[in-house]
């Protein structure tokens, strides 16, 4: 199956973010792809809570989100909102992936699990939780023939996650991000390749790139990650873009034989803590 991963550098508003972002989907289509991601933040990206928070939108009153719909229906093909910044039904806001299929309709959405809070050696630091209320499920999902497993950006660093997904059957593991350039620089390649071995799974990973109109930067570099940990295709760059690739189905389970580390793997009894 051919895929695209649209990278972005996602405006401060959601008219200036769908302008932003269809013409990469309408690109990607064009190009082949049947199912098209794109990266966290799709729909608006606003560090400051005070101008974000009354931004937000209901899933079902987005204006990016159902520009997307919109697309994949006109278009035929599925599309993964990497994340929405959204309402949920209690007031609270969500950082949620959202999957749309070629006729349009919502078939599955995942809640980001892990909340990103941190102070960085140069200085920047995260609150995600002070903004987002956390999952607290893990989500698999079917896009045609791919069996995707659903995770968003800083939920990358927490290996059972993956585990646990893949163990459910998904083959195609979708990371969405906007990550820091510090982290990016320092991290990002060699753990999308280590989630990709660990578990046998495609890693596809549309990321934001570049300075945004908030003050942040992003550090890009979208890439897909074939199961055996090899990079298949990169983005070298923090530029807007599509990025394509050609997915072989059947490598998942050739790795997965090659290396049978789900199924060997044992419970154990944890260490008593050092003193």
């Amino acid at each position: 199956m051919k895929v695209a991963l649209i990278q972005t550098r996602t405006p401060a508003t959601q008219e200036a973010a769908l302008a932003h972002v269809l013409p990469l989907v309408r690109e990607a289509a064009a190009a082949g792809a049947a199912f098209i991601a794109t990266p966290e933040g799709t729909n608006v990206l606003q560090k400051d809570r005070a101008i974000l928070l009354p931004m937000l939108k209901r899933l079902d009153g987005d204006l990016v989100v159902a520009g997307l719909r919109q697309a994949a229906a006109d278009l035929g093909v599925w599309v993964l909102i990497g994340s929405a910044l959204v309402e949920r039904e209690d007031g609270k806001a969500a950082n949620r992936a959202v999957l749309i299929s070629p006729a349009g309709a919502v078939t599955a959405t995942y809640d980001k699990l892990h909340m990103f809070d941190v102070d960085l050696p140069s200085g920047e630091s995260a609150r995600e939780s002070a903004t987002y209320e956390p999952g607290d499920r893990a989500v698999t999902a079917r896009a045609g023939d791919l069996k995707l497993g659903l995770t968003v950006c800083y939920d990358l660093r927490f290996p059972a996650l993956y585990r646990a997904l893949a163990l459910a059957g998904a083959e195609v593991m979708t990371i969405p991000a906007a990550f820091t350039r510090p982290t990016g620089e320092a991290h990002w390649e060699v753990l999308m390749r280590a989630r990709a071995i660990e578990t046998g799974s495609f890693v596809l990973a549309p990321a934001q790139g570049g300075r945004h109109e908030d003050g942040r930067g992003t550090h890009g570099h979208s890439l897909v990650v074939a199961p055996w940990g090899e990079v298949v295709a990169h983005l070298d760059h923090d530029e807007p873009g599509v990025l394509l690739a050609d997915l072989d189905l059947a490598a998942s389970g050739k790795a997965r034989a090659a290396i049978p580390a789900l199924a060997n793997a044992r419970a154990f009894a944890a260490p008593e803590p050092l003193g």
